[in-house]
């Protein structure tokens, strides 16, 4: 009896100090950040950084909002940010406050002694293929529907299809459906297919392109028409996100297998078919578009010229227009100009062509509007500052979303 009445109290003993130790240990994460807010945004329109690191010799700071330097790649000279240094106080404390800030999502990494890191107190990062960076939004007119509002909201679902031309039973694709669509078991809706480019996954638009808050605030404000936008995985080797399929927890990569040499292509169609047949679409290539950035612009651009019944809209954002590969799908990549003529005729409702004027690609989009001019066929252009980014890529679909299946 005596030594069950001390193992109860032994039990609560350890219990106790384990409950201690949870609440010290919350504590110690707290005291390591400072409990300090950063990024601060100011009134007047800069913000403020802060890290507690009392044993760094230096720290850093690079983001959207640094200066920019330009660095030679495989593919061609491109911008980057450059890094700019914090400075310490007598606390540890580590302080930089930038200039004026647009409005935009920007985003950043810190660097302390050398080591990348996001930072301790800013909880909001995005995933950009391989590296995570924190983020915050700055409000204006050009950031205003990149903000949750209080309107009503889409669904965002992460569905699996069957992709027999990939070898797959199974695949996922992020599909919207805008507010409404579960209330009215008959209102048909247009397709909009909107495709990553390299490096990316089905997450991509929604997370760093902030697709699903452009779109509710867009069509909330009558801007744009209620719509079904299917975000699909654009690597033909991968069945989803690295990590969310069995086998693929790789560190991602910015090529992949299987994705600028026509397998896409090929198997696209079975994808259009299956939206079809399990969303209440309007079937037909009036209410049909597709769009996307960089290798998803690629993809966009000989899907569409591929299938010239099937797409009214088409979007390319800053387009890797001839950066193909080669395969035994070649034939998705020949006789261009015989499928553009097919496609031209009659016209799509919209074509329409944005880039920055630093963007690596600039050259070769100048070349395809060049090629289209030759012919007379009409399009829409947008030339934005800067380069291959996804601040471009926001604000290409904020622009093309209302000019979309409008009657």
């Amino acid at each position: 009896m005596i030594i069950i009445i001390m193992t109860k109290r032994l039990l609560l003993l350890l219990l106790i100090a384990i409950t201690s130790m949870e609440g010290m240990a919350q504590e110690t994460i707290a005291l390591n950040t400072g409990d300090i807010t950063s990024p601060k945004l100011n009134a007047d329109g800069t913000a403020t950084f802060s890290i507690l690191a009392p044993e760094a010799q230096k720290v850093e700071i690079e983001g959207d909002f640094t200066p920019v330097q330009k660095i030679q790649t495989p593919m061609g000279e491109m911008e980057q940010p450059g890094r700019v240094a914090l400075k310490k106080d007598a606390n540890g404390i580590w302080t930089w406050t930038s200039g004026i800030l647009q409005p935009e999502l920007h985003t950043y990494s810190l660097y302390v002694d050398g080591v990348r890191m996001n930072d301790p107190n800013n909880v909001y990062m995005l995933r950009d293929i391989a590296s995570y960076q924190s983020y915050f939004l700055v409000d204006g007119s050009l950031s205003e529907n990149y903000f949750v509002r209080n309107v009503k909201h889409g669904t965002v679902s992460k569905v699996w299809y069957p992709a027999p031309k990939l070898g797959m039973e199974e695949r996922r694709a992020t599909v919207y459906t805008p507010a409404g669509y579960m209330d009215n078991p008959k209102k048909k809706y247009p397709v909009l297919y909107l495709l990553h480019g390299a490096g990316g996954d089905e997450n991509a638009w929604t997370e760093l392109g902030r697709a699903a808050q452009i779109l509710d605030n867009l069509i909330a404000q009558g801007k744009a028409e209620p719509m079904i936008v299917v975000m699909p995985n654009g690597n033909g080797a991968q069945k989803a996100m690295p990590g969310e399929y069995e086998n693929s927890m790789y560190k991602p990569s910015f090529m992949n297998p299987k994705t600028m040499e026509g397998t896409i292509e090929v198997a696209f169609p079975d994808l259009v078919k299956w939206v079809d047949a399990h969303y209440r679409t309007i079937a037909d290539k009036q209410h049909r578009a597709i769009a996307g950035l960089s290798m998803g612009g690629f993809h966009s651009l000989y899907i569409s010229a591929n299938n010239p019944q099937t797409f009214g809209y088409v979007g390319l954002f800053s387009a890797a227009v001839n950066r193909m590969g080669k395969g035994e799908n070649d034939f998705i990549y020949q006789n261009l100009d015989e499928k553009l003529a097919k496609q031209f005729r009659p016209a799509p409702q919209l074509y329409y062509i944005a880039i920055g004027k630093t963007d690596f690609l600039y050259k070769d989009n100048v070349d395809f509007r060049q090629r289209l001019d030759q012919k007379g066929y009409k399009y829409e252009y947008l030339e934005t500052d800067g380069g291959h980014i996804w601040r471009n890529w926001r604000i290409y679909l904020n622009q093309f979303l209302p000019k979309l299946f409008k009657k």
